[in-house]
């Protein structure tokens, strides 16, 4: 017997209304925990130890990473990836960054925005808007972008994040105006400085609303998701950016 506020209770009663009482959830059926941000934090120390391993053997050191084979073999250029058949850059691309501001700043969002969002959408989901928002900036770079044209960087990700957290700022119950003004700096951002890959920002953003629609439908939609719906409409949007990436090469990228 256990000792309770109350009496005593039988262990094994206990045990049996844990699994029957139903667990309570978010708003898009994300059961409701308070364990740390796994996945968030995986994908940091996924980023930094990409950036290490590029930067400790890149001939100019860390502060220079883009000399060094695993760089090379990693970065997103159109016209290798059509040559070579080396799809894999579309994802491993995301990972990789030029310098010590371009990872500090990247990295930054994603403990600013990531935490927040894998707690209220779920770890699975959350992985999932990062993931496809990173393949779907690497695809409109892919489909769009200049063949010669070296990208790299997680900021599609991170755009995504955003755009995700737009589409789902009731459900979130996130300030709309403060969303707002954050979203536009950053595309302030992208089109007022040189050398950022604005297509890659484009196309992050715009997949990772489509995920975010996926997860909890629009604004208006009056009822969560069931998960069946929102599993299917994830894979359906990764299905749309194969496609893209398929009726790209089949062009043929000079």
């Amino acid at each position: 017997m256990r000792e309770a506020a109350v009496g005593f209770h039988c262990p094994d009663d206990v045990s049996d209304g844990r699994r029957t009482q139903r667990q309570p959830r978010t708003s898009v059926g994300a059961s409701l925990r308070q364990s740390p941000p796994y996945v968030t934090g995986a994908l940091l120390a996924l980023n930094v130890a990409a950036y290490l391993a590029t930067g400790l053997s890149s001939p100019r050191g860390v502060r220079d990473p883009g000399f060094a084979k695993l760089y090379q073999d990693w970065q997103l250029q159109p016209h290798i990836v059509y040559a070579d058949d080396s799809y894999y850059r579309l994802l491993t691309a995301a990972f990789l960054h030029v310098s010590l501001l371009h990872i500090a700043v990247n990295m930054v969002s994603l403990v600013f925005v990531g935490p927040y969002l894998e707690r209220e959408i779920g770890p699975l989901r959350f992985a999932a808007v990062y993931v496809l928002s990173a393949l779907g900036g690497s695809a409109a770079v892919y489909a769009f972008g200049s063949p010669f044209v070296t990208v790299v960087g997680a900021s599609g990700a991170i755009f995504g994040m955003l755009g995700a957290c737009l589409v789902l700022v009731r459900q979130l119950g996130l300030d709309l105006q403060w969303l707002i003004g954050i979203i536009v700096l950053n595309f302030v951002f992208t089109f007022s400085v040189s050398g950022i890959s604005r297509l890659g920002h484009i196309g992050g953003f715009v997949t990772g609303a489509l995920a975010g629609a996926a997860i909890g439908g629009l604004p208006t939609t009056p009822r969560r998701l069931p998960g069946r719906v929102q599993a299917a409409g994830l894979g359906g949007l990764l299905v749309l950016i194969v496609l893209v990436v398929v009726g790209r090469s089949a062009t043929g990228v000079p």
